[in-house]
């Protein structure tokens, strides 16, 4: 999905992880917030965050789990969009959004057709068209510009590719290609109907309109790079004030052009969103433990290590906190392009104490160990991978194998080159960075910790000019398949592929089990590519995550939403 958040424990990129999620503990249940009541419409939902701006805020280039959900349920609108609701497996369903269904199939799942509501608008009055929501869709093309975001439309759509690399089609503003573009998406000619051709079949292409790269964008008010500071809304919010940094704000008032009429998925019970910037994350835990009348109606993204046994250990919270699986694996990629030696990768993931980390992140709270980037709950598409029981050669226990490490460094008949380490700059991930370099210290692999400002962290470590060698990182799937996952982040298609992995024959591997439509035998293939890039050490995983949170007191329908382990931001309201 969408990657998760660069904050920790938060459900972000990537994100959007469609997973049959299943809760546990927390006393979720009896959150009154969570159960229901009468929602009330009116008041405002603060948004505190220790983040000085969101990641991305133009829809073809959100790609975190967090913010897909957050301006999905506010500002912009898809195609499709997944169910609100408490029930996990309702949750990971898809109703129709802009479309009036969810999507008709034909041509064995080649051509898939969706017609637009009546009365859909932007916030300038402007009627919705196919030819702005195609044209949202070709700005993904323009990878030199809008980056970060999913690359499905490029995969997927039945343009070919370029010799030189990349799709044919460059995008909407060099025109390189459109011809090609104008076959693989048409609109009908009252400009109701958008049709995509696929180069493959996608049976489940409706779950990959959920994405907010498929939303529309009006080709007029198109800035290129600079559309991200203030797109043009399609929801029932729009962007008053956006400034970035610490005491910065993103304020979001009602769109006055939004019918409810003409969105039956969207409840905006709420007049208004303030989130606010560059807040310590320890402050606004104790913003939400103390409860102020200021705050009740607060939400945060996670709470810290140091404040769960507070939160978790006092039954005066047990109707408000939550904690539950959350879709991600967290793991840590390994440029490989920056340290090609397999042997070099084998031993820093032996070197690395994965119980500290864990510890570290919040102990049982943070989750369980990981062996792979598809974790248990995605169903048939799981099989233990064996990486810390044999499969790197010898067993890695969570404390790490410092003499396996140092033999392997032996063994690659060359010293492992200075490791830095791209993280984002939050308490917890500075200690993360610490311990890391310990470990690595004790097998003789030199590492040094690079923060990055949280907010601005994906836009970093997606340029290969700045990346190091080691970089946190997090994934869950974009829907219940691990297509979404493998390809995503282990071939040089794939929209998150920060290990800068290309591996023909394990390309070839993955293009075949996109097309394979024996489900049961995709999984299959699917367990054994998640194999292939653990033993080649594509990635270090070190969690299958959990999620804890607390909302204020007055906010209604607090609940994780496992669409995207997030809020359900466009059914949340305040209490009045």
């Amino acid at each position: 999905m969408a990657k998760v958040s660069p904050v920790v424990r938060t459900a972000i990129v990537v994100g959007v992880g469609a997973l049959a999620l299943a809760a546990c503990g927390g006393g979720s249940s009896n959150n009154p917030s969570a159960s229901g009541g009468a929602p009330t419409k009116g008041g405002t939902i603060q948004y505190l965050t220790q983040n000085e701006q969101f990641d991305k805020v133009d829809p073809q280039r959100v790609y975190t789990g967090e913010d897909l959900a957050f301006f999905n349920g506010t500002i912009m609108r898809t195609l499709t969009a997944y169910k609100f609701s408490k029930d996990s497996n309702e949750a990971t369903t898809i109703v129709p959004d802009l479309a009036t269904d969810t999507g008709r199939q034909s041509n064995g799942a080649k051509t898939w057709e969706f017609t637009l509501r009546d009365g859909v608008t932007f916030e300038t009055g402007a009627a919705i068209t196919c030819a702005d929501v195609k044209y949202g869709v070709s700005r993904t093309f323009a990878t030199d510009i809008i980056t970060g975001g999913p690359t499905y439309a490029i995969s997927m759509l039945d343009i070919p590719d370029d010799p030189k690399g990349g799709s044919a089609y460059k995008g909407p503003y060099v025109k390189t290609g459109q011809d090609l573009f104008d076959k693989a998406v048409t609109c009908s000619s009252d400009n109701k109907t958008i049709t995509f051709n696929l180069k493959r079949p996608v049976p489940d292409f409706n779950y990959t309109t959920t994405l907010l790269a498929f939303s529309p964008v009006p080709q007029a008010a198109d800035t290129g790079e600079k559309y991200d500071d203030k797109p043009v809304a399609s929801g029932p919010y729009k962007i008053q004030t956006y400034n970035k940094g610490k005491g910065g704000k993103m304020i979001l008032v009602r769109n006055d052009k939004w019918s409810q009429d003409s969105d039956p998925y969207r409840k905006a019970y709420v007049d208004s969103w303030d989130v606010e910037f560059g807040i310590d994350p320890t402050v606004i835990d104790q913003r939400l433990i103390q409860g102020a009348p200021a705050d009740q109606n607060a939400i945060s993204l996670t709470l810290q290590p140091q404040s769960l046994p507070v939160v978790f250990n006092d039954p005066k919270f047990a109707s408000r906190r939550t904690n539950e699986f959350d879709p991600y694996v967290r793991y840590f990629a390994i440029n490989v392009k920056k340290v090609p030696n397999v042997k070099h990768r084998m031993a820093i993931a032996a070197a690395l104490d994965r119980e500290a980390l864990r510890t570290n992140a919040g102990g049982q709270y943070a989750g369980d160990y990981a062996d792979g980037v598809i974790k248990p709950n995605m169903g048939q598409d799981y099989a233990p991978t064996q990486m810390w029981d044999g499969l790197l050669g010898q067993t890695i226990p969570p404390t790490g194998n410092i003499d396996y490490a140092k033999q392997l460094v032996q063994e690659s008949g060359a010293p492992v080159p200075t490791i830095t380490f791209d993280y984002p700059n939050t308490p917890t991930n500075t200690k993360a960075a610490g311990i890391v370099v310990a470990s690595l210290a004790k097998a003789g692999i030199t590492a040094k910790p690079n923060p990055i400002e949280p907010g601005s962290y994906y836009g970093v470590v997606f340029d290969p000019a700045k990346a190091h060698e080691l970089i946190n990182a997090g994934w869950g799937p974009d829907w219940p398949n691990a297509s979404t996952i493998i390809p995503e982040l282990f071939t040089p298609s794939g929209g998150f592929n920060l290990s800068q992995y290309d591996n023909a024959e394990y390309n070839a591997k993955v293009d075949a089990a996109k097309v394979e439509l024996d489900r049961a035998k995709q999984a299959t293939m699917w367990q054994e590519l998640n194999t292939a890039a653990m033993k080649d050490v594509v990635v270090v995983p070190t969690r299958f995550g959990r999620d804890q949170r607390l909302p204020g007191a007055k906010i209604g329908n607090a609940y994780l939403w496992a669409a995207y382990g997030s809020w359900p931001y466009g059914d949340m309201y305040v209490q009045q």
